[in-house]
């Protein structure tokens, strides 16, 4: 392989920047799990009151944040819908099964986006031996929906089903950062519709670690402490962590907006080539999905021919591969990568 890389597998394989790692060695720091940690706590009320929430809670990881919320609001024997493509029963090793007892109850979904009207029909309530549901989870911006942002108006309509059913609403906001930049709508917005919200620092923000948990209600917070040790996430000088996440909040949101049009220029310069495998009207934030199905080029062959380039993507199937923009790609990066794919997607003809 080529020495200059261009990672597009993921925004989670940024690294610090030297003034991030800059705000890291300063950091102060105490024990977190005596929560001790200064820094630790001006995360959590940071990103607390970014939502209009009254706590927060700094956890090691994204699938963490998602499960310490679901078994907050599911209790064992108790159902969690969400669709079928959901980080949370897709990626996460069957933690609210294997750790929460919790059953998942999966609806179809066109690009990971829940229909109002479909998830209403599938509410259990209590009685007869049904196992109830308890909570709907949804994903903004959705990964394997390739990046789609949830319309306000269909938040707005789910939160009040859920309402009506006293069934609460979760939200895995991994890039929910991306979405607010692209839909411009404040995250406080988006935090007065969630019972609980786990949002991470770790992707297009570009800390090296890192996500927080986000809660209606400030009373669940010892519980949430309590499980977060359960699962192994109690950390101890963990300001040198939420160091960089707040070095993050301070200096990394708007920069997103470069990573969506980074994105879109990938997708339009692919779509020159092979305008059946992207559709450029579909990239709302930082992920291009390609369709390799009416291709003769498969999956493995382009990303075989992009290693063997310097350029990473992930495949996620036959048939479908998976770019991501993000602080480490510049305009040259992304220039480079394209020229890379396009070459290869002709090759074929």
């Amino acid at each position: 392989m080529v020495a200059d890389v261009v990672d597009l597998r993921s925004d989670t394989v940024t690294r610090p920047t030297p003034e991030m790692r800059a705000a890291m060695a300063a950091a102060e720091v105490g024990d977190d799990v005596y929560a001790e940690d200064p820094t630790v706590a001006a995360l959590e009320a940071e990103v607390a009151g970014l939502f209009g929430k009254p706590a927060a809670l700094f956890v090691p990881s994204g699938t963490m944040g998602n499960q310490l919320c679901l078994r907050l609001l599911v209790a064992p024997g108790e159902e969690l819908l969400c669709d079928t493509d959901a980080h949370v029963v897709t990626y996460e090793g069957a933690g609210a099964a294997m750790h929460g007892g919790i059953q998942t109850r999966t609806l179809p979904a066109v690009r990971g986006r829940l229909d109002p009207e479909l998830v209403g029909a599938q509410l259990r309530p209590d009685g007869y031996f049904m196992v109830p549901t308890r909570a709907l989870a949804i994903e903004q911006t959705h990964n394997r929906g390739g990046g789609a942002v949830y319309p306000l108006d269909r938040l707005e309509a789910l939160r009040a089903l859920t309402t009506e059913h006293r069934v609460a609403l979760h939200c895995d906001g991994a890039r929910i950062w991306n979405a607010a930049v692209a839909s411009r709508v404040p995250y406080a917005t988006y935090g007065a519709l969630f019972d609980t919200l786990s949002v991470c620092l770790s992707k297009g923000l570009g800390a090296p670690v890192g996500s927080v948990a986000v809660f209606s209600d400030a009373g669940v917070l010892p519980r949430a402490r309590t499980l977060r040790r359960a699962l192994g996430g109690g950390m101890r000088q963990a300001g040198v962590l939420a160091a960089a996440g707040r070095y993050a909040l301070a200096h990394h949101l708007d920069r997103l907006a470069d990573d969506h049009a980074r994105a879109r220029r990938l997708a339009d310069r692919i779509a020159d080539a092979a305008p059946e495998v992207v559709a450029p009207a579909d990239v709302e934030t930082n992920i291009v999905t390609i369709d390799l199905t009416r291709h003769p080029v498969d999956a493995a062959r382009l990303g075989d021919r992009c290693r063997a380039e310097g350029v990473l993507i992930s495949v996620f199937g036959p048939r479908r591969v998976r770019l991501v923009t993000h602080l480490d790609v510049d305009d040259a990066g992304t220039n480079r990568a394209a020229d890379v794919i396009c070459r290869t997607l002709r090759s074929a003809d």
